[in-house]
């Protein structure tokens, strides 16, 4: 049932203690994990730190029933069956879990990651740190850097600082995906609402096709006119011929409180 929902089991113990450690635990921390399986990464958080509350969030029936059963008695873990793309919102913002400051870490299913992440960029209470393992080309994507950057990287590096931990090998997981994956770190920083929604806007616009010129994107956004943009491309020394992959995220805020009168 589970590699029918797109999940792929971790069995390396080493590489499920690295995860663990990434977290940084503290006593009377919250994490949230979601997908938990069998609880491999559960029973090795728990072992991490007694003191820890954790929610753990599983779609599958079965394993969730599973889960109930291997940690019967385990007062600070509380199971529940739903789909954490819906179930996060509302657990994050729900006064019934008295979530103040959490963690959030998980072996995601690839085809949920981009959504995902969508998800926990648009929570009005964000993790102070998520440890998430994805799919290696969704991690090196995430943490790229001009010349390198995407849409995927300056959308995450808005609200978080992405860092990959470690690389794991398609042989240690069960069953074995096509491809291998990546244990991601990412340290979340402060935002602000109207700011932040300018400047996904921009961002959308830059990247809406990434091997045309910033300019050509801009203008075919029709977010100012051309005069006032390519006086606004100028101000920040960028050529007319530059690509949206050379913007820093730096830039791409400059650029994004420029062009809505708030700089």
């Amino acid at each position: 049932m589970g590699e029918k929902l797109g999940q792929h089991f971790l069995k390396n113990s080493r590489k499920i203690k690295g995860i663990a450690a990434a977290l940084d635990l503290e006593a009377n921390d919250i994490v949230i994990e979601i997908g938990p399986g069998h609880g491999e990464l559960t029973r090795e958080l728990r072992i991490k730190n007694g003191g820890i509350r954790i929610i753990a969030i599983e779609k599958d029936k079965k394993l969730a029933e599973g889960l109930r059963e291997k940690f019967f008695g385990d007062e600070k873990l509380e199971i529940i069956e739903d789909d954490a793309l819906k179930a996060l919102p509302s657990i994050i913002h729900d006064s019934k879990f008295i979530i103040q400051n959490y963690k959030l870490v998980g072996n995601i299913p690839y085809y949920i990651t981009g959504h995902l992440l969508r998800v926990i960029g648009e929570l009005r209470k964000k993790p102070e740190l998520a440890v998430l393992t994805v799919q290696r080309e969704v991690a090196l994507r995430l943490c790229a850097r001009p010349p390198r950057m995407n849409l995927l990287s300056a959308a995450v590096r808005f609200w978080a600082e992405p860092k990959i931990v470690d690389f794991i090998p398609k042989k240690d997981f069960s069953p074995q995906p096509r491809v291998d994956s990546a244990i991601v770190r990412l340290e979340t920083r402060p935002t602000e609402g109207k700011t932040e929604e300018n400047y996904y806007r921009l961002t959308r616009a830059v990247f809406q096709q990434p091997r045309k010129t910033v300019f050509n994107n801009l203008k075919a956004a029709r977010l100012t006119t051309e005069v006032k943009l390519l006086t606004l491309l100028r101000k920040n020394n960028i050529s007319s011929l530059a690509r949206p992959q050379d913007l820093s995220l730096e830039t791409l805020k400059k650029l994004a409180l420029m062009l809505y009168n708030e700089y």
